[in-house]
């Protein structure tokens, strides 16, 4: 695949450490990376992050996020948390949202670093939303533009953490739960059957299981025992929250009250039609690009008053 000016769109894997717990990361970019804006992309609760923002689908265009914006001239970078994917999974913690947080600061110290770039623009979907928002939270030097992405304020009114919460107990007798074929396609048609092509979570269930089948337990005691657990108060960058239509997590309701409480004018909330949870593997999935990617390239403003 190539990207603007017939550069080929290549990918590299990395490695850093967050203490002794060794972090995989993936970029993507046409031609060389250097000086190209950067994107730093942010897995949810259930799947690692190539399987979701790198996804190869034959016949889907730009069903590869990653390819997409690399091939729009950004350098593109996800990671695997700890716990998921190729990254570190001895240790016996939760790996809650908190700590989805130390493994973005991490990253950006490697990839700061590396490549010599200015602050990022971040996106992230469900709890990974919560990680970026963090991060931001904690960071805010390193995050200029932030995309929230099927996110969760204070759970009120969200009927997939009402179900969630029932099977808790059980789930907290372990530190993982287990996944398998059938769970990821439950992702697909538990908000509402129907937006999803069957050989896009076909594809999306093959990546995601060549790499786990099991999943970390603390970002769904977090979204169901301890929201809020980001202050908008906190979040400096210009950012813009992402909702699906029919996505259960989180009320119109509960992210109004998040967005009102965010302190920089440059903001923006968006509802997707047509769209349930999983924003890119969704049948309306061009839509979200075409939003993310005017919000990524927005001018910054000239004007910001006295």
């Amino acid at each position: 695949m190539e990207g603007q000016g017939g550069a080929k769109i290549t990918g590299q894997e990395h490695w850093t450490k967050k203490g002794e717990v060794k972090l995989f990361l993936w970029e993507k970019s046409a031609g060389s990376p250097e000086g190209k804006p950067a994107i730093l992309f942010v897995h949810g609760s259930s799947m690692a992050s190539q399987p979701t923002f790198d996804l190869q689908v034959p016949g889907r265009i730009h069903s590869s996020v990653m390819d997409y914006f690399a091939g729009l001239g950004f350098d593109c970078w996800c990671v695997d948390m700890e716990g998921y994917g190729r990254s570190g999974k001895s240790r016996p913690i939760l790996c809650d949202i908190s700590n989805g947080a130390d493994d973005l600061a991490a990253a950006s110290d490697y990839i700061l670093k590396l490549r010599k770039c200015g602050p990022f623009l971040v996106y992230g979907i469900s709890s990974g939303a919560l990680r970026a928002a963090l991060f931001a939270e904690r960071h805010p030097e390193r995050v200029s533009r932030l995309a929230l992405d099927a996110m969760v304020y204070t759970g009120k009114g969200s009927p997939t953490l009402a179900e969630r919460r029932k099977k808790l107990p059980e789930m907290r007798k372990n530190l993982r739960r287990p996944i398998d074929r059938a769970f990821v396609h439950s992702v697909f048609t538990r908000d509402h059957a129907g937006t999803a092509d069957d050989k896009v979570v076909d594809a999306f269930a093959d990546a995601i299981l060549a790499l786990d089948d099991s999943m970390p337990i603390g970002t769904y005691v977090d979204m169901c025992e301890n929201l809020p657990v980001n202050d908008p108060i906190r979040i400096k960058a210009a950012t813009i929250i992402l909702r699906g239509e029919y996505d259960g997590i989180a009320s119109v309701e509960d992210l109004l009250e998040f967005f009102n409480l965010l302190p920089n004018p440059d903001k923006q909330f968006a509802v997707l039609p047509g769209i349930a949870h999983a924003s890119f593997q969704q049948k309306n999935y061009l839509l979200v690009l075409h939003i993310l990617r005017a919000f990524f390239t927005q001018p910054a403003p000239v004007y910001r008053g006295k």
